[in-house]
């Protein structure tokens, strides 16, 4: 508010019209700009400031608190960076097949196709020994047969005897089927017992990679953890400089014109000095139109 403007709206008033409302939300709008140049303007002098013993405590912890906050904001960058390794190195143990493992896949894929094989030959020798025994049981009810209706005669014999032998190869051939078959579901059971231990194998280094990964997880909780605190820590420390910059700003913006080293300070800075101290006079002219002077 400029004078003119306060002596318009004294003349106001003195006819009643009275906006103490809007008087003291003006106050409060021009305080909070004058409060926001303060701190600006200290932040941009501070460290010219050293040599005005009024405002030795406000520079000394300055000088401080920036050291500490560039302190903190190096383990925080450490921080990140480590956090970032981890992620990487999670995603990486999470995504990518390891050489071995997929050695381990390929060789469980060619013993599944293995026993495969052998299971169709199984199942082959299983059927021909079926038409043996069927073919068996069928000479040997003729024989039974014949023996019954033999007369005993040179064409009887013959045909009894070449069914007996047809009977004893047959045996022989079941026999070797017996066998063919035992033969291969030993190598079946061999096969699956490969196929236990490759997958033995194979869930070991599963649970190697989840241990891993866990530990990753591990290292990117006490990361996150750490940021998280140096993040509060680096933000209390920007609120604690914030108030020293504002008490500087205040200072030197109030004593530049009676003050030469409040003066020289802010030299560079005398269009924002001049900007708060009307801040200062509209601020003072609305609370006394509001009726708080």
């Amino acid at each position: 508010m400029t004078s003119s403007r306060y002596a318009l709206a004294r003349f106001a008033q003195a006819f009643g019209y009275f906006r103490r409302a809007q008087r003291m939300a003006d106050a409060a709008s021009e305080m909070h700009l004058l409060r926001e140049a303060e701190a600006h303007l200290g932040a941009a002098i501070w460290e010219n400031v050293e040599g005005i013993e009024a405002l030795s405590v406000e520079y000394w912890n300055l000088r401080k608190l920036v050291k500490e906050r560039e302190m903190a904001r190096e383990r925080l960058a450490e921080c990140q960076a480590r956090l970032d390794e981890a992620h990487e190195e999670r995603a990486k143990l999470l995504n990518q097949v390891p050489e071995m493992q997929q050695e381990l896949q390929d060789e469980r894929v060619a013993l599944l196709k293995h026993l495969e094989q052998l299971a169709i030959e199984r199942d082959k020798v299983i059927l021909d020994a079926r038409e043996v025994r069927r073919a068996y049981t069928g000479l040997k009810t003729k024989l039974e047969v014949v023996l019954t209706e033999s007369k005993g005669s040179q064409q009887d014999e013959t045909e009894v005897a070449d069914v007996r032998r047809r009977l004893i190869e047959l045996k022989g051939r079941f026999a070797t089927l017996k066998q063919e078959r035992i033969r291969i579901g030993e190598e079946i059971q061999i096969g699956d017992d490969k196929i236990d231990k490759v997958d033995a194998r194979i869930a070991e280094q599963r649970k190697e990679r989840r241990i891993q990964a866990s530990e990753s997880f591990q290292v990117i909780g006490e990361g996150n953890k750490e940021i998280s605190a140096l993040r509060a820590e680096t933000a209390l420390l920007d609120t604690q400089m914030r108030q020293l910059f504002g008490d500087i700003g205040r200072y030197i913006s109030r004593q530049s014109a009676s003050d030469a080293a409040c003066s020289a300070a802010c030299a560079k800075h005398r269009n924002l000095v001049e900007v708060m101290r009307a801040l200062r006079r509209s601020v003072a002219l609305n609370h006394k139109l509001a009726g708080q002077a």
